[in-house]
């Protein structure tokens, strides 16, 4: 595979062994309520505990506090924390050393300013993910199957791992890598059959779409 997948939003154990069978780098757990995607820490630990020490486990949590991230800690762990709300540089940093974790920092994208504003993460988080920006009516902050011009991280260069997200599925993946040049990707809604309902057959040919590349 040329770089790292990241599958996210899993609820169910034949999405986990699907994802690390298929040869995903990462594989994701929703801690956000609001979301189709949601899981309990309870439910994530089982969950993680179906992925070899080799896939990483990441926790998505959205503008969340604290208490809310020790509390999923405390029975679910974890090896990277991704916040994918409005956090702040400073909340990045403080998330980081209050935990112990690296951080995988969430930027929304838009246009270029959106770009120039996601470096002020780069010496704070341990990993960026550049997802499309949602409208602002949209109840997610991410996993709405938007894409943004991909041709806005084309020949960039960053100082910390990235990934791709954002509207991404089995078609158009292997297009997203190439224009973009990213080195990694990330997704979601791009393999569910419904909202919340990953598709075996989906993950499969995404993995797939991103080895062929």
């Amino acid at each position: 595979m040329p770089g790292d997948v990241k599958i996210c939003g899993l609820k169910t154990p034949e999405a986990v062994t699907a994802a690390v069978d298929g040869g995903a780098t990462y594989v994701g757990f929703v801690f956000f309520p609001p979301s189709p995607r949601n899981v309990n820490a309870e439910e994530a630990a089982a969950l993680a505990g179906l992925a070899p020490n080799r896939v990483k486990k990441v926790g998505l949590f959205v503008d969340a506090d604290d208490r809310t991230i020790r509390s999923a800690l405390d029975i679910c762990p974890l090896d990277i924390l991704q916040l994918h709300g409005k956090e702040t540089p400073e909340r990045v940093a403080t998330a980081r050393e209050n935990f112990s974790l690296p951080v995988m920092k969430a930027c929304s994208i838009a246009g270029p300013d959106d770009i120039r504003r996601a470096r002020d993460f780069e010496p704070v988080a341990d990993l960026l993910l550049f997802d499309a920006r949602p409208s602002k009516e949209a109840a997610l902050p991410g996993g709405n199957a938007l894409a943004f011009d991909w041709k806005l991280l084309a020949g960039t260069s960053w100082s910390k791992p990235w990934l791709l997200a954002g509207g991404l599925d089995p078609d158009n993946v292997a297009e997203a890598i190439r224009i973009s040049g990213a080195p990694g990707v990330d997704v979601s809604s791009g393999v569910e059959s419904a909202k919340g309902v990953k598709d075996i057959g989906r993950i499969n040919a995404f993995l797939d779409a991103v080895k062929a590349v």
